[in-house]
């Protein structure tokens, strides 16, 4: 098994900042790619940003500018940091990591992300 913890979460003013970090532990071999998803309220997950073993990353159009995922999928660790932030930035946000050649995925227990007008 694979335990994400996530951290960093937490109230802020629109224009704010905030970064959040995700350690991996346990069975963590053959990790394919770290990510971070969002869900808002009433909404579906939705992905923010993810990072392959080969450090190529994605970002949704709409944090593109704003958003910097950064760390090392091989040592199991990912942030992300949070610029400019918005309201429409307000949700849940959850680590997620997946395995080389495995249907095996694993998610965090989510950190609240807050932006208020």
């Amino acid at each position: 098994q694979v335990q994400l913890v996530e951290s960093g979460g937490g109230l802020v003013q629109a224009g704010g900042s905030l970064r959040l970090s995700c350690v991996a532990s346990g069975n963590i071999f053959r990790i394919n790619s770290m990510a971070w998803y969002r869900q808002a309220p009433g909404k579906q997950r939705e992905l923010v940003a993810d990072m392959d073993r080969s450090r190529r990353i994605n970002y949704a159009d709409s944090v593109v500018g704003r958003f910097t995922i950064s760390g090392d999928v091989l040592k199991s660790t990912v942030y992300l940091q949070m610029n400019n932030l918005k309201p429409e930035d307000t949700g849940v946000y959850y680590c997620y990591l997946d395995r080389l050649q495995s249907p095996d995925d694993y998610w965090g227990q989510g950190t609240q992300v807050t932006v208020s007008s």
